[in-house]
């Protein structure tokens, strides 16, 4: 996970950098690219995405990647049982 410090840095990061709002979700700017892990992912006509990720939990933010060398929401649609 993230220590202390990191979360008070992407927290100022959300809020510098907060392009649209509903709710709780926030639209940021790319730029911060974090390795996460999860249990599962379903289809979800619920979330704008299409994608619902049961348990998802951030392992570490990966200072040493740049946003274009991370996955995107097409490579997760990937990994669904049907493709």
């Amino acid at each position: 996970g993230l220590t202390d410090e990191e979360i008070r840095q992407v927290d100022r990061f959300v809020r510098a950098n907060t392009k649209e709002k509903f709710g709780p979700v926030r639209t940021v700017t790319p730029e911060l690219v974090f390795e996460l892990a999860f249990e599962a992912i379903q289809r979800s006509n619920r979330h704008k995405s299409g994608i619902a990720v049961r348990f998802p939990r951030i392992l570490r933010w990966r200072h040493d990647k740049k946003i274009e060398e991370a996955d995107t929401l097409a490579t997760i649609q990937a990994m669904l049982p049907d493709g």
